[in-house]
């Protein structure tokens, strides 16, 4: 197996520390006006940071400053908290599950309902988190929502076909069921599916479900892109790794899922 490329790519550490955007970052390395170190820079290149180690990169014979490199952690989020920093009502917040020196510099990527569960990004990679929730780049999110009742055909015909919701028409999508059984039997009384979504639009499951029917009664989110933990408990964290964060800036096209490689971590104690 090949092992995966360590450090940031020089282009990104540019970007960051101010000096251009991406696109005029290659430019200023194609041109031979970076070093790293006692080296000229080439498009390709690499670069760790580990404090004081760090390599130094120059632009013009001028060291940069180097910020930190980017943050990457996946919550299990549990129903009862808000997605948000901080909450007038005084609600608890998805911040209060992340260890607090993170706190301040960390931000939700998207956001679930107070009721919603299920997994949820943070970062400070403001290039990933805009790939991951504009329309535009159309990154999937996987859904198990528990409703009232079975959805019948015409039902779920209704929900492919997209219905408006605040003046706009969503996207179609397929329902598919999920088997559960109690007791050897198949409940009737709920039903569980799984939905794929390309857009956020706020509560928009429930509110489909609802206009058919079959009021939503559990909702968790189980993927983001072709990225998933099924082991992560509700209100646990960990950082992802430098593979998942690739793979989750690729897009979400065809391919089997990658399994999961962070640190796991369990909610942090008071």
């Amino acid at each position: 197996m090949a092992e995966e490329p360590r450090g940031e790519r020089l282009q990104k550490i540019l970007s960051r520390a101010g000096i251009a955007s991406r696109r005029g970052s290659e430019e200023l390395i194609r041109a031979g006006r970076v070093t790293i170190g006692d080296r000229t820079a080439v498009l390709g290149d690499r670069v760790e940071q580990r404090g004081r180690a760090t390599a130094t990169v120059c632009v013009d014979g001028e060291p940069i400053v180097q910020t930190a490199a980017a943050l990457y952690l996946l919550l299990n989020k549990p129903a009862g908290h808000v997605t948000t920093r901080s909450d007038p009502e005084g609600r608890p917040t998805v911040m209060d599950l992340l260890p607090e020196r993170w706190r301040g510099r960390l931000k939700p990527v998207g956001r679930l309902d107070y009721r919603t569960e299920g997994l949820l990004l943070f970062t400070d990679d403001g290039d990933l988190a805009n790939r991951l929730t504009h329309p535009r780049f159309g990154c999937s999110k996987r859904y198990l929502v528990k409703v009232r009742g079975f959805p019948g055909k015409a039902a779920l015909e209704r929900l492919g076909r997209g219905m408006f919701i605040g003046g706009r028409r969503t996207r179609p999508v397929t329902p598919r069921p999920v088997r559960t059984r109690r007791g050897g039997r198949t409940a009737r009384s709920s039903s569980w599916w799984s939905m794929e979504l390309r857009e956020g639009k706020t509560r928009q499951i429930r509110e489909m479900f609802f206009r058919v029917g079959h009021p939503v009664q559990r909702l968790r989110r189980v993927a983001i892109g072709r990225l998933e933990d099924g082991g992560l408990r509700p209100g646990s964290w960990r950082e992802l790794s430098s593979g998942e964060v690739a793979t989750l800036r690729a897009g979400s096209g065809p391919g089997s899922r990658p399994r999961s490689s962070g640190r796991r971590r369990g909610p942090r104690r008071r």
